[in-house]
């Protein structure tokens, strides 16, 4: 299966990341997609789909603080993360790429998943 793929995770609950907003972008700051992640904190359809894969950069930016904020969590201001931006490239337009995001208010992992 080939396309791009996130999931997200509340590390800070202990559960999906619900309701998250994100944006995806392509090099030069072309906005792909906005979209939110469902009730298991993914989205209803890949971020790519196989067919409009293109190599080159990309990034993807989390609506961290936002997330919390809807949630009730009585962050700073300044959030300490605002928006967590994952930058990465694609290279191989017949493989899956898959980037989760673990993330609490204070801290974040990611990693190229399966």
């Amino acid at each position: 299966m080939a396309g791009l793929t996130t999931h997200v995770l509340d590390t800070a609950n202990g559960c999906p990341a619900a309701g998250m907003r994100l944006r995806l972008y392509f090099e030069g700051g072309q906005l792909l997609l906005e979209t939110t992640t469902n009730g298991d904190g993914r989205c209803d359809a890949p971020l790519i789909a196989p067919e409009d894969m293109r190599p080159g950069l990309y990034r993807l930016e989390f609506g961290v603080a936002d997330y919390y904020r809807d949630r009730g969590v009585d962050l700073p201001e300044p959030a300490f993360l605002g928006v967590v931006a994952i930058e990465f490239g694609l290279a191989e337009m017949a493989a899956h790429y898959h980037v989760p995001l673990l993330v609490s208010p204070f801290g974040y992992s990611t990693y190229r998943g399966s």
